[in-house]
């Protein structure tokens, strides 16, 4: 057994692909105050699609992060909230959000640099598939 922490099938990996998901980390910090319906959702985060907001609910469900709650009436009502397991993920989503700000001018700028170089260069590097 490998003490590698960033092998693919390591745990590290999996918190990686969890926060690589944009629309992951900005619905569970729009949860962080308490359960929301679906509409509210999408009033407090804007920009996001009602079957993206689904798709991405259905995902952090799925992974053990919200809980979907049904209250009985006509129409039904549905509000989603953090789980014990969710609300983990806010600190290190704050802290990436607190290095985004801190840094983000940064990273805009090295951008605009390497598209003002040239036309060879104006997007981010591709990566190499299996045998380079």
């Amino acid at each position: 057994m490998t003490t590698d922490a960033f092998l693919a099938d390591c745990r590290a990996r999996l918190a990686f692909d969890l926060l690589s998901n944009t629309w992951n980390a900005v619905v569970l910090w729009a949860l962080r105050d308490g359960p929301r319906r679906p509409v509210e959702l999408r009033e407090r985060i804007g920009g996001i699609s009602s079957k993206v907001l689904t798709e991405t609910l259905r995902r952090l469900q799925f992974n053990g992060l919200v809980d979907r709650q049904e209250h009985p009436g006509a129409p039904v009502r549905v509000e989603y909230q953090l789980t014990p397991l969710g609300r983990t993920l806010l600190g290190p989503i704050d802290a990436v959000g607190a290095w985004a700000f801190e840094y983000g001018d940064e990273v805009i700028a090295a951008q605009d640099a390497a598209c003002a170089d040239g036309p060879e260069s104006s997007g981010p590097p591709t990566q190499a598939g299996p045998g380079g």
